[in-house]
């Protein structure tokens, strides 16, 4: 069964970093395709970033454009996500997300992604 396990979330002050983790276990991680999405209280799940099987290709959503990094290391069935110049707007659940799917593909829609993690808060103060 293939499980994702975020980590990483907490407290951050505005301006500041955070850096996110997602482990994928119990599947060949090279497989899948990876997306970060994030939930605030009363609005949809939105996408943050994504990135293909092999990394070689990236999505971000406008928002997060030069303010995240989205990566992955697949020897270590890892992706990640690295927050900068935070806001008190990306307050937020943050989840992982995968899909096995077409080599080299980006998937930037939640109905994309059939495996999800459990998230992880990520909170930022004024």
């Amino acid at each position: 069964q293939v499980q994702l396990v975020e980590s990483g979330g907490g407290l951050a002050q505005a301006g500041g970093s955070l850096r996110l983790s997602c482990a994928l276990s119990g599947g060949t991680f090279s497989n899948y395709a990876m997306g970060w999405f994030r939930q605030a209280p009363g609005k949809e799940r939105e996408v943050v970033a994504a990135i293909t099987q092999s990394g070689g290709r990236t999505y971000y959503a406008d928002s997060m454009k030069g303010r995240f990094t989205i990566s992955r290391a697949n020897a270590r069935n890892t992706v990640y996500l690295q927050m900068n110049s935070l806001k008190p707007d990306d307050t937020a659940v943050y989840y992982c997300a995968a899909r096995e799917g077409v080599i080299g593909t980006i998937y930037s829609t939640r109905r994309a992604y059939d495996l999800w993690g459990q998230g992880t808060q990520v909170t930022v103060s004024s």
